[in-house]
């Protein structure tokens, strides 16, 4: 089948395909022509890489995870599970970041919630000659 085939049926984009094909996530063959062909099983392998995508991996270390799906064995499968369990504690140092963060911004609205209550009725904005909102 051709990229665009592969396309429609897995939902990738054109531009996806190509991009898994240059990160050597994806084989083609050519045609005389240079077209791309692909076997049915690329498929699969298609909707794999978007899986793993989808998980925050990165095309680097879905290239690491590889050689799991591609000569599985206990050497490939235990490298496997050894990369994904890095990548989910720096998921989870990510996640715990994005939580402190959430909980300052947390605390800075509720310094302006303080603030806005001790603003005089109708003075908590004066509109310039522009329109532009300013403090008074």
């Amino acid at each position: 089948m051709r990229i665009g085939e592969l396309a429609a049926v897995t939902g990738a984009s054109v531009r996806s395909l190509r991009y898994y094909e240059e990160q050597r996530l994806l084989t083609s063959s050519r045609s005389p022509s240079g077209q791309r062909h692909y076997t049915p099983a690329e498929i699969e392998r298609v909707h794999f890489i978007q899986r793993l995508y989808a998980a925050g991996l990165s095309s680097r270390t879905i290239m690491e995870l590889l050689p799991c799906v591609d000569a599985p064995s206990e050497e490939t499968s235990d490298a496997a599970m050894e990369r994904m369990e890095q990548e989910r504690e720096r998921l989870s140092a990510h996640i715990d970041d994005l939580r402190s963060t959430r909980d300052a911004l947390d605390v800075l609205m509720a310094v302006n919630r303080a603030h806005r209550s001790t603003l005089r009725p109708g003075a908590r904005s004066v509109r310039d000659k522009d329109g532009a909102g300013r403090l008074p």
